[in-house]
């Protein structure tokens, strides 16, 4: 059921049930960490493979401060600067996160959403909930409550309705374990950002193969089904691919032309705008998918702002093994 009452999301929440919830970066699949069963819901309505950590949402730092074991410097400067906002934090967690959140891992990834309704249902449990993208585990995630329902209806109690998410790409994760500020996915907060509050470049540290230590640093991920294609010239890698009859898509930054026949662009922005890209980028990709088309190729954005975590998405979607 989709639905705006926080009062009844909460309600759904309480009683061990999964609830999908708006954010600013793409919806959640929310349950309260506390409760055990409904953590593991989580993993099977995902198809989620356990080693893959959860994100724990709370409405402030100092309501995170029971589930953490400290807040040194760079994280505190980092959070006083971005939250609530699409940046996730990387701290040692306390005994009060369990090992099925935390995928047994010493640490956990925690943020305050930018999203009224989300801060709201939050402040109202009082309580934290895990929650990471509502949708089928490596597949795109959702930007509007439509989304999830498509996909995840039959799985989720409720649906909170929010709107389309705004920034429309998950959150940046950044590790500050030792006051080393490290960045271990690319997501809704730039680099440029981080660099001007932190007074430098963080190191990147954005994949795996296994065992990750946050979300979304898997090689394949974010992937449709419809094979994808990422190059630095998208009009002739498509003109290397495509078959006499077939149907193709071409994603790119700005408007293209002289396209072959059988193939149609989709500009994320008609005035290369990054932010409005990347609130376009998901959607698009759910749209293309549903076309049954032949392949998508997808144009590099510039390796700048949030083009950076743009092409890191089409990168791993685009990924073979």
């Amino acid at each position: 059921m989709i639905g705006s009452s926080v009062s009844e999301a909460a309600a759904n929440l309480k009683a061990g049930k999964l609830v999908a919830i708006p954010t600013e970066t793409v919806y959640g699949l929310a349950a309260l960490i506390r409760l055990d069963e409904s953590v593991v819901q989580i993993f099977k309505a995902k198809n989620r493979p356990a080693f893959d950590p959860l994100i724990v949402h709370v409405p402030s730092l100092e309501a995170a401060k029971p589930y953490i074991r400290e807040v040194n410097s760079e994280a505190k400067k980092l959070a006083d600067a971005f939250w609530p906002g699409p940046l996730t934090l990387l701290f040692e967690k306390s005994d009060q996160v369990s090992d099925l959140v935390s995928s047994g891992l010493p640490t956990v990834a925690v943020r305050v959403p930018q999203h009224e309704i989300t801060l709201r249902l939050l402040q109202a449990l009082g309580e934290p909930v895990a929650a990471p993208s509502a949708n089928p585990f490596g597949y795109v995630s959702p930007t509007t409550a439509a989304h999830v329902a498509q996909q995840l209806g039959k799985e989720v109690a409720y649906i909170l309705d929010g709107g389309p998410a705004k920034v429309g790409l998950e959150s940046t994760i950044v590790s500050c374990l030792n006051n080393e500020v490290k960045v271990l996915r690319l997501g809704g907060l730039s680099l440029e950002q981080l660099s001007e509050v932190l007074g430098y470049t963080p190191e990147l540290q954005l994949s795996t193969h296994s065992n990750p230590q946050a979300p979304g640093q898997l090689d394949k991920h974010y992937a449709t089904h419809t094979p994808l294609y990422l190059s630095d010239a998208g009009l002739e890698e498509l003109k290397t691919r495509m078959k006499p009859g077939q149907k193709w898509a071409l994603i790119s930054l700005n408007p293209l032309a002289d396209l072959p026949e059988g193939c149609t662009n989709y500009p994320l922005s008609q005035s290369g705008n990054l932010d409005e890209a990347a609130s376009k980028l998901f959607a698009l990709m759910r749209n293309l998918d549903e076309l049954k088309l032949d392949g998508i190729v997808a144009e590099r954005l510039p390796d700048k702002g949030l083009g950076r975590a743009i092409n890191d998405r089409l990168h791993r979607a685009a990924y073979r093994m």
